[in-house]
């Protein structure tokens, strides 16, 4: 792989029957700020353009495919995660049908699953280095309970 797309390890939480795993997410550079810019959001602060349409299936061809969801702290934390993370998933399909319901958060969630807020397609979670968002690293299964323990108790952001 080239240095111009350069992959960070995150954990890809699949709709279908397989387990979480991680998998390579690549990114790209974003264009140099000029002044006066806004500050860019979250995802975008490190100066990479991550792509996890890449693990996503059937997602639409196009620019706001995907959104993202800030994964600051834990239920009953008083402060925020050091190393935050961002769970991205699709939001347009190919064929503008809905995603399928995930069924690994599915089962995470148990009896707090309610199928009107619940996350869809494949799940691509990013583990960053500080609050700010300054800088992508590698996400491990170390993460995972984390992750899991967070989606037991957070349904998907509103789809609309």
């Amino acid at each position: 792989m080239d240095n111009d797309m350069p992959t960070f390890d995150a954990i890809l939480f699949p709709a279908d029957d397989r387990p979480p795993h991680v998998v390579p997410l690549m990114t790209s550079a974003v264009p140099a700020r000029t002044p006066g810019q806004p500050r860019p959001a979250e995802p975008y602060r490190c100066g990479r353009v991550p792509h996890p349409e890449i693990y996503m299936d059937y997602i639409a061809d196009q620019l706001g495919s995907w959104r993202y969801h800030l994964v600051e702290a834990l239920d009953g934390m008083m402060n925020k995660f050091t190393t935050p993370y961002i769970a991205f998933y699709p939001v347009l399909s190919r064929d503008g049908m809905p995603f399928p319901v995930n069924k690994c958060i599915r089962e995470i969630q148990g009896q707090m699953f309610d199928e009107g807020r619940a996350w869809r397609g494949n799940l691509v979670v990013a583990k960053y280095r500080d609050t700010n968002y300054s800088a992508m690293i590698d996400a491990s299964m170390a993460d995972f309970p984390i992750i899991k323990n967070y989606l037991s108790t957070h349904p998907a952001p509103a789809y609309g």
